[in-house]
């Protein structure tokens, strides 16, 4: 995985300094302000934590930081909470003792070698949501055309572009490959003088933060994860994003509607304890969502400190077996008609659940529970 890192460092910087018109989106103008850092770690009470700097002054924010913890609190808040960002106390209670519920079930109940990542810390959110006040997603523009669900969807599956860009293993987005899911959330920063290296946990994407003042690339230049650069705001390191493409998704793996090519993502990180770091992202997009929107989380440290590889290449035979099983069940169909039965399509993982677990009704095999870092069900809340 180092390798693999540094390599797209020097493929990238070789890139970006080969560049000649630099320009900037236009998607942003006459939008508000991307909102201040949004501390939700401590339920609203202020961090006066202060970094340890890199040898060169920067704020060390290196490490590989986990998004595990965030696991049962959703995008949107539940209308019982109202405008209120964090539970009470009561209902802040009601969660530690949930978790320690349900790290206790992980720790000790394996039905195999596998488990899926868990909850080992309650944080106060209600929603990961905190703008606009209300912690509701915006609604979006009409017409926006969604991710394809590939084989999670009814089908019928005619070609690569029937898939999504996890299933094909090509990327999970900007946020979506930050986001909690059951396995596979660690995020690891390497900092260097002039670039910040960020690099995702599921599907070996690594980005690139410059921070020495280099403009964006040509408009004309549209990437999966898009252009970054980044410069320091006292402890807080703000990374503005553009230059994406029109096939990714903000939602979880990468999944709901695809944004256009004029979002504008401003990321926000800081290290607000030696154990957390801050993580906001500001997505700007009118051509895709009626208002801007702001997600902050806090991320931990991720048990046993490394990334895992995750063997997952664009290409790979699950599509080609994928789209073979479709057509098998294109001449099932027209078989069953030419008999006088009319039936409905069956998809090519209907009935199964996470991991391929069998739930009946399917046309594979079923392969297991799922995966993870150890022995153990899923966190109590997902």
């Amino acid at each position: 995985m180092t390798r693999r890192m540094i390599g797209s460092v020097g493929a990238v910087a070789a890139l970006a300094a080969a560049g000649a018109v630099m320009t900037v989106p236009v998607s942003g103008q006459g939008s508000p302000a991307p909102p201040a850092l949004v501390v939700t770690a401590f339920g609203g009470a202020p961090s006066t934590y202060k970094a340890p700097r890199t040898p060169w002054g920067d704020p060390d924010l290196q490490g590989v930081w986990a998004s595990d913890d965030m696991g049962g609190i959703p995008m949107s808040r539940p209308a019982q909470y109202g405008d209120r960002l964090y539970l009470n106390e009561q209902e802040f209670a009601q969660r530690k003792e949930q978790i320690a519920r349900g790290v206790e079930r992980s720790e000790n109940e394996a039905d195999s070698t596998f488990r899926f990542d868990f909850v080992r810390r309650a944080f106060p959110q209600t929603s990961q949501v905190v703008d606009p006040p209300t912690g509701q997603m915006p609604a979006t523009v009409p017409g926006r055309r969604q991710m394809p669900r590939g084989t999670f969807g009814p089908g019928p599956l005619d070609w690569v572009t029937d898939f999504s860009g996890y299933e094909r293993c090509i990327t999970r987005g900007v946020f979506g490959s930050a986001l909690n899911v059951i396995y596979g959330n660690g995020n690891r920063i390497v900092q260097s003088p002039g670039a910040v290296a960020f690099s995702y946990e599921m599907l070996p994407d690594t980005r690139i933060f410059f921070t020495d003042g280099r403009p964006h690339v040509s408009t004309n230049i549209k990437m999966y994860l898009g252009d970054s650069r980044a410069h320091w705001e006292g402890e807080d390191l703000v990374v503005e994003t553009t230059n994406l493409t029109d096939r990714t998704a903000f939602g979880v793996n990468g999944n709901g509607p695809l944004h256009s090519t004029q979002m504008k993502v401003t990321e926000r990180f800081r290290r607000v304890a030696a154990d957390v770091l801050q993580y906001q992202i500001t997505v700007d997009d009118p051509l895709t969502y009626v208002s801007p929107f702001t997600v902050s989380m806090p991320l931990t440290p991720l048990e046993g400190g490394n990334l895992l590889p995750y063997d997952c290449h664009p290409g790979n035979y699950a599509i080609l077996q994928s789209l073979g099983a479709e057509r098998y069940e294109d001449r099932r169909l027209a078989d069953d008609l030419a008999r006088g039965i009319i039936r409905p399509r069956v998809g090519v993982q209907e009935g199964a659940g996470v991991g391929a677990a069998p739930g009946g009704g399917g046309r594979g095999r079923g392969a297991g529970a799922g995966g993870g870092r150890g022995a153990g069900p899923a966190n109590p809340e997902n």
